[in-house]
């Protein structure tokens, strides 16, 4: 055999033994991003933005008030009192009123009146207390069974506090802002056994202090002051 048809018969015969070369495996599909999720929106309470509850109410309402201690209902006429009626029918329609105390109640030894008004969360007790209502000229006497907002000394400074008159207060409208808005029309028996073994507040008494009520709310009436009767609901009923 020649040199050279060795040499073509050996180059043929390497060609045939080389390994192929594999074919490289497909690269994975990327990996799809993940769906965006929409954000579920915040529930936003209404009653820290007293701002919003503007509603005139109507010129006649009632509202049923259920109690630890059964329900009464007071039928409110705006025409006695429009900015105070007003400000309870929308603090009504929030439901600002469901279980808030009767903090104040004032029976012994001389009746006079039952208080309420402290939401059970002091953040919202706050917002109210921040925007006051203009008082109203008062147009008909705190006798029994009328329904007024509480205020301090100076004017224009009702908020979300009312109180129930035990008695005939008739010398309260002097001092110009105690305007009632109603009246205890069914169930003022109920008002009348509302727990009333504290007195009054202090530091007058040995009462729950309005200060700290703003600060810490039903826990402190709960832990403090545990006989208290307090409101469960409060709506309009017509």
């Amino acid at each position: 055999m020649t040199r050279a048809l060795w040499l073509s018969i050996a180059v043929l015969a390497a060609a045939s033994c080389t390994a192929e070369t594999p074919t490289a495996a497909p690269a994975p599909p990327p990996t799809p991003a993940p769906a965006a999720v929409a954000s579920e929106p915040v529930a936003v309470n209404p009653l820290l933005h007293p701002e919003q509850a503007a509603e005139t109410a109507p010129a006649v309402f009632r509202v049923k008030v259920e109690t630890s201690k059964g329900p009464f209902v007071i039928r409110v006429e705006r025409a006695w009192a429009p900015n105070g009626a007003d400000r309870f029918y929308n603090l009504v329609t929030l439901g600002y009123y469901d279980d808030t105390y009767f903090f104040r109640v004032l029976r012994d030894p001389h009746p006079f009146m039952a208080q309420v008004g402290f939401n059970g969360d002091p953040n919202v007790t706050a917002a109210w207390q921040a925007v006051p209502i203009p008082d109203d000229p008062p147009t008909h006497a705190n006798v029994r069974g009328t329904v007024t907002f509480a205020m301090t000394s100076r004017p224009n400074s009702r908020t979300t506090q009312f109180f129930v008159n035990y008695a005939d207060n008739s010398y309260l409208t002097q001092y110009g802002g105690f305007a009632p808005i109603g009246e205890v029309e069914q169930g003022m028996e109920v008002v009348d056994s509302l727990y009333a073994g504290y007195g009054e507040g202090a530091p007058q008494g040995s009462g729950p202090s309005q200060g700290l009520i703003s600060e810490r709310g039903n826990q402190y009436l709960k832990k403090s002051f545990p006989k208290l009767d307090w409101i469960m609901t409060a709506k309009i009923v017509g």
